[in-house]
């Protein structure tokens, strides 16, 4: 039997994985979904990269030190802190799976990888007092996902802690050493980035695609249980 450990990206909760736990639950696994420090219900705690990092750590340190192992899951924005935690985790540690998600670079943060430079996103930063704000309904389009889960999404979303995404990540070794999977989600690009294309050049890296978009976890909730079951059981 396994321990899941879920991370949902930027904006989001435990909550965000309502869907998907019942499934890994009934399998027989334990599901432990994890709200970051500086959201959802935590959203008055300060929060730093390194914060996250310790959020994840301490959520495997609470499980104890049973005969069940440990798979990291991380959403998105959270795969950078969940790749750093998961050298931190030792022998407990079965996979990491990264859901569409970053991977972290030794003193490289999400922002200095921003696709627009790392000045506009610091920009955007600073006029939204510290916080990525969260996206408009307009901006989830073609994603597959339907009008009811966008406003869901939206009408719980909190803005994003910006010292998470500007504070560099942290690497004691390469992440080709992890056992890995990552998923990508088609609708939100053919192919995985060039940083994880290269450590996907790993034999420990699985790549698997899911027809669907950048938030799986609300469009197709039981076809990620089923991948994340699969993957767990490598």
């Amino acid at each position: 039997m396994t321990d899941f450990v879920l991370v949902a990206g930027a904006w989001l909760g435990a909550w965000a994985w309502d869907e998907v736990v019942p499934e890994l639950r009934a399998a027989g696994h334990g599901a432990h979904a994890l709200t970051l420090s500086g959201l959802a219900e935590k959203r008055d705690v300060a929060a730093g990269q390194r914060t996250h990092v310790d959020d994840i750590v301490a959520e495997v340190d609470r499980l104890g030190s049973g005969e069940r192992d440990v798979v990291l899951v991380g959403h998105s924005y959270s795969g950078i802190p969940v790749g750093q935690a998961a050298e931190r985790i030792g022998d407990r540690l079965k996979r990491v799976v990264f859901v569409d998600s970053g991977v972290p670079a030794h003193g490289e943060s999400m922002a200095s990888a921003w696709w627009q430079g790392q000045a506009v996103f610091e920009a955007m930063l600073a006029d939204n007092d510290g916080y990525w704000i969260p996206l408009t309904a307009p901006e989830f389009a073609g994603q597959d996902l339907t009008d009811e889960q966008i406003a869901r999404i939206i009408d719980r979303a909190t803005p994003h802690p910006g010292a998470t995404v500007t504070e560099p990540a942290v690497l004691e070794r390469s992440l080709t050493e992890l056992p890995a999977t990552y998923i990508k989600c088609l609708l939100d690009g053919d192919e995985p980035n060039p940083d994880v294309a290269e450590l996907l050049k790993s034999d420990r890296w699985r790549l698997v695609e899911m027809n669907t978009g950048h938030w799986p976890m609300f469009s197709t909730p039981r076809d990620l249980a089923r991948i994340l079951l699969t993957e767990a059981a490598r």
